[in-house]
């Protein structure tokens, strides 16, 4: 005849401390780490394939934002030998130390393939640090997806399963939207069909990812957190199709190089403004998760609820 307990905190305090990370320090390295991988990925194949500017842009993109990216990180540590630190030890089972040693492999290769293509020099050398650039790619994409996971964070281990396809699809359609944008338009094919992919990918994944977490998944539907993915999921779509018309005039490159293509200045604008909804839409995505990792952890219910269902099912 006693109802159960209903549990709220302990001295009114949370059960879990939320992370006192840096919003714009650490959601902006997780997307600038997105955009980094994905746009090593992308000048690989401008490499392969004949398209130097596409190349050219993505060798800059992805040195820029891992550039950025490591400031990030070094400034919501305090100071740069706390990274340092960090590559003193080799321990595979950790994703911080895993994932500090895979940044310190990739920011050179991704500095060298830049550098050998803009100065032309050592274009052997350019072209093996591009190729390295691109293996290390999907890992840089979706490392912190896994760092994320592997906290008590409900909002983020709930989600072990799904949010590395989810930061995966991102960071395509990040790199995407920066070649889009930069890049001549003859020579976006690949990036128009990354944007497609990587956007089907990015809100498919999101949307099976909460449909799993459960009680969970309200987090992201309350809040800034709410807010910033209902924009991302918008931007996200809207630079898809975007994208896509944007292809429609593009053309035989020949005849893009030499203006005789009607509908270029078309394509031209709906690429750079399918390229601008790439990045902001990738970009809300990685605040919209953090903030509701954040929430998750202020709220002792979705600590407690969650542990019990699973206690249940184990005795069931």
């Amino acid at each position: 005849m006693v109802p159960e307990a209903a549990f709220t905190s302990y001295y009114g305090e949370p059960v879990l401390k939320a992370p006192t990370w840096k919003p714009v320090d650490i959601a902006g390295y997780l997307c600038l780490g997105g955009l980094a991988g994905g746009s090593s990925l992308l000048a690989a194949g401008g490499h392969a394939t004949g398209r130097p500017a596409l190349a050219r842009v993505a060798k800059a993109g992805a040195a820029g934002a891992i550039t950025l990216s490591l400031g990030a990180l070094v400034h919501d540590l305090g100071r740069p030998a706390r990274f340092l630190n960090m590559l003193r030890v080799v321990k595979p089972t950790s994703p911080m130390n895993t994932g500090s040693w895979l940044l310190a492999g990739y920011a050179p290769l991704a500095l060298a393939a830049v550098a050998a293509d803009v100065t032309g020099r050592l274009r052997l050398l350019g072209a093996g640090a591009t190729a390295g650039a691109a293996v290390l790619g999907p890992a840089v994409v979706t490392y912190t997806a896994v760092l994320l996971s592997d906290t008590a964070v409900p909002a983020w281990h709930e989600g072990y399963r799904t949010l590395p396809f989810v930061f995966a699809g991102s960071g395509a359609s990040a790199a995407a939207g920066l070649a889009l944008a930069c890049a001549p338009l003859g020579e976006t094919g690949p990036a128009r069909r990354a944007a497609v992919l990587g956007a089907a990918l990015e809100l498919g994944a999101f949307r099976l990812m909460t449909r799993r977490m459960g009680l969970v998944a309200e987090v992201f539907e309350r809040g800034r957190a709410h807010r910033l993915l209902r924009a991302a999921e918008l931007l996200t779509a809207g630079g898809a199709v975007l994208a896509a018309y944007a292809g429609t005039g593009a053309g035989a490159r020949g005849r893009l190089r030499r203006g005789r293509w009607p509908g270029c200045g078309r394509g031209r604008g709906a690429a750079v403004a399918a390229g601008a909804a790439l990045l902001t839409g990738s970009a809300a995505l990685r605040f919209g998760v953090f903030h509701a990792g954040v929430a998750s952890a202020e709220d002792p219910r979705y600590t407690v609820v969650p542990q019990r269902e699973r206690l249940r099912a184990r005795a069931g």
